[in-house]
């Protein structure tokens, strides 16, 4: 794919960004420093928390048409806009997903929440990954979007696309709905090129956390698009390493493990955070609920 090839699909990311409907106004919204970052926050809803992270070149606001009202619907959600995102500046702190978790447990603890469940997209999942390996006793209940464990999560195809993500290409997208949706909120809208460069320069980072996966002891939930950026190898690989699919699960699921994986059809990359699907399989999974019935069950059941 070419740069410009590139450029038309962030800018479809972009535009479903733009065209949120305007979502009912949060209970609260705030700045938090942490480790020299002012992170911008919004919370919706009332219920168990639960935080939201969008993905890379996006914001709170592209959950506006979808997640939002459906899991502030059921859940008090704390969204945050991630470093160099959004609301909240670049400023002069390494870019890392490790420093961004350990700030996310900060967070909450700040906003009174001494545990939450966790939902993380693209961006946003490396960043819910790392909060859960890092600062377990934080996390209740984890959700990876669209998210790998390691950079060879991705196909082969797309590492010369995210390698050539620069400030050079500041100046093809002053007209994108990307671009645009930056600049209605950005506190510094001329930290965008250094922020492409800040992007770029994480995505030809190399990274496994394999090991560390096999660690998490809370409730996992693995969901992608049938036609997602991540190899359907390496889901099933990191699926694995959560401890799911090795075996059956037996007649009364008494071998299944208590993580998930949901490859959703129908749903790329750069759409699977607007359908109302991801909502609906996300909130099931972090209230610990399942609409399964066992055979013995139907059977049994009264006519």
């Amino acid at each position: 794919m070419s740069r410009l090839k590139l450029l038309a699909a962030l800018a479809t990311l972009a535009a479903s960004i733009m065209s949120a409907g305007a979502d009912a106004a949060p209970n609260k919204t705030g700045h938090e420093s942490i480790n020299g970052v002012d992170y911008y926050y919004e919370v919706h809803g009332k219920g168990e928390p639960l935080l939201l992270l969008h993905g890379g070149l996006g914001s709170i606001d592209m959950f506006a048409p979808m997640m939002l009202p459906a899991l502030s619907a059921h859940r008090e959600v704390i969204a945050v806009d991630l470093q160099g995102h959004g609301r909240t500046p670049l400023g002069e702190r390494p870019f890392s997903l490790q420093s961004m978790g350990e700030d996310m447990a900060v967070l909450v603890k700040r906003l009174g929440r001494e545990r939450v469940d966790v939902v993380g997209y693209s961006l946003g999942g490396g960043v819910a990954l790392r909060m859960a390996i890092q600062q377990p006793q934080s996390v209740r209940r984890l959700v990876i979007v669209s998210a790998p464990y390691s950079d060879d999560g991705f196909y082969a195809a797309m590492k010369p696309q995210q390698a050539a993500v620069s400030a050079q290409m500041a100046p093809m997208m002053k007209d994108t709905p990307m671009y645009k949706s930056y600049a209605a909120v950005a506190p510094k809208v001329e930290d965008f090129p250094r922020l492409l460069d800040t992007l770029g320069a994480y995505m030809r980072g190399k990274y496994d956390w394999s090991a560390e996966v096999k660690t998490l002891r809370m409730p996992v939930m693995l969901v992608y698009g049938d036609s997602d950026m991540i190899a359907p190898e390496h889901i099933v690989k990191f699926y694995q390493l959560l401890g799911g699919g090795l075996q059956d699960a037996g007649w009364q699921r008494e071998t299944m493990s208590k993580n998930r994986l949901a490859i959703l059809p129908d749903l790329t990359h750069y759409d699977i955070f607007t359908s109302p699907r991801l909502a609906a399989t996300v909130l099931a999974f972090v209230d610990g609920k399942s609409d399964a019935r066992s055979w013995a069950e139907q059977v049994n059941a009264p006519k």
